[in-house]
Order: C-alpha cells, then sequence, then structure tokens
C-alpha cells in the first residue's frame, strides 16, 4: 500500500495516524530502520519531513532521497545529532530484540523537541499464545512471538512506559496497532493458501502489534 494514499485519511493506519500529527517541515527519525520499508512508507505520507535514521546494519540505499543514516548499536552507542534535534522518532520492532533500553530512551529524551513524541511498537503479549502457522507457511512467517529467532524478550506497554518515564518522557497514548484495511482483508485470505499478504492481514485482524507513544515536556 502506497501511503500517499493515505494522506486524505490517516487514522485508517495506527502508525500513519502518529505520522500524521508530525509539524510541517520537521524532522523524524527512525531507530532500526533495518530494510528501510517503514521510512519509505513515511515518506510517502509526508514527503515534506526531512528524514535521519539508524541502524546496527541497514540498507541506506533504500531509504528515501535526502535520508541522512547512521550507523551504530543503540544500546551502545550515542547518536551523532545534537540535542532538541528531532520532532518526531519512530522505533518499529526493535525493542525485542535488545537487552538493554537504557540509552535508546536517554536518546530519545535527548533527542526529541519540547512536544515532540516517540512511537514505539511491538509485538503484543498476545503472540505468545498464538499458534505458528501450518504446513507451507510454517517458518516462513512470523504469528507466535517465538517464530522469529532474533526475538530477545517480549517487552510489554507497560515496562515500556516505565523506561521511557525514568528517561523523562511523558506516556501519552498507548494501544493495539492495526491497518484497518489490512484487517477487513483477512476475512478474504484466511480461505487463500499461505502468503505474505494472508498472514500480514491476519497479524491485523488478531492486533499482533502494540504501541506506546511517548512526549516530551514542554
Amino acid at each position: 500500500m502506497n501511503w500517499k494514499n493515505l494522506r486524505p485519511f490517516p487514522w485508517i493506519d495506527t502508525r500513519a495516524r502518529f505520522v500524521a500529527g508530525a509539524p510541517s517541515g520537521g524532522s523524524l527519525l527512525d531507530i532500526g530502520s533495518s530494510d528501510g520499508e517503514t521510512l519509505r512508507h513515511i515518506s510517502e505520507l509526508r514527503p515534506d519531513l526531512n528524514f535521519f535514521a539508524t541502524d546496527l546494519s541497514g540498507q541506506p540505499e533504500a531509504y528515501p532521497a535526502g535520508c541522512t543514516f547512521h550507523r551504530g548499536d543503540i544500546q551502545k552507542d550515542r547518536l551523532p545529532w545534537p540535542d532538541g534535534a528531532m520532532s518526531a522518532i519512530t522505533c518499529m520492532h526493535l525493542v525485542e530484540h535488545l537487552n538493554d533500553l537504557t540509552l535508546l530512551a536517554k536518546e530519545a529524551k535527548r533527542l526529541l523537541k519540547p512536544g515532540g513524541r516517540i512511537y514505539v511498537e511491538t509485538p503484543h503479549p498476545k503472540t505468545l499464545v498464538l499458534s505458528s502457522p501450518r504446513g507451507e507457511g510454517l517458518g516462513r512467517f512470523t504469528l507466535n512471538f517465538y517464530d522469529d529467532a532474533t526475538h530477545v524478550r517480549p517487552v510489554s506497554i507497560g515496562v515500556l512506559a516505565e523506561v521511557l518515564r525514568g528517561a523523562g518522557l511523558e506516556a501519552a497514548d498507548s494501544g493495539v496497532s492495526r491497518n484497518l484495511i489490512f484487517a477487513a482483508s483477512h476475512l478474504f485470505y484466511k480461505f487463500m493458501p499461505p502468503s505474505r499478504q494472508k498472514y500480514t492481514a491476519q497479524a491485523h485482524w488478531v492486533g499482533w502489534s502494540a504501541y506506546l507513544i511517548a512526549q516530551q515536556p514542554r
């Protein structure tokens, strides 16, 4: 889905709703930018933003044009940007791969402008009891939390809120992350053979991801 199409109604997608609230011409940092899929969607929705990204490996050649990339370990390395440089920060499905969230929280606090917000998304605790895909989908798609061998531990939204509060940020909102179009398409894809579309639809239907938004005090 091209997020350009979500501009009139970003509320359809939880992530898009957050990004739509970023100030015009602001700076957005994606922590754990990976292959850049999320950043590309964000740039489709908000081409006016200035983009920054950091990842331990990453694929900066796939990031939006003009995106500034820093390669580093957010558990060990401070980020290179100055205090108060960012209007918004996104962190999608990274925290469950980390052993220590302390530096991530401190850097978010340091980098956000007054009133700036961070959106953190991670597998919902319900993923611990979901059944793994069967048949052809087994081992190819992640439904149970531990279907992904790189997951270290689940991080509840309550724990995440405490970590961010400890760094000086204020918890502002939380809930289940969904794209309502994908969720509705589950009623069709559930009868189809295994595919990325089928399991993406199922993930949005069951509410596979949870999110927390925290804010820099004004």
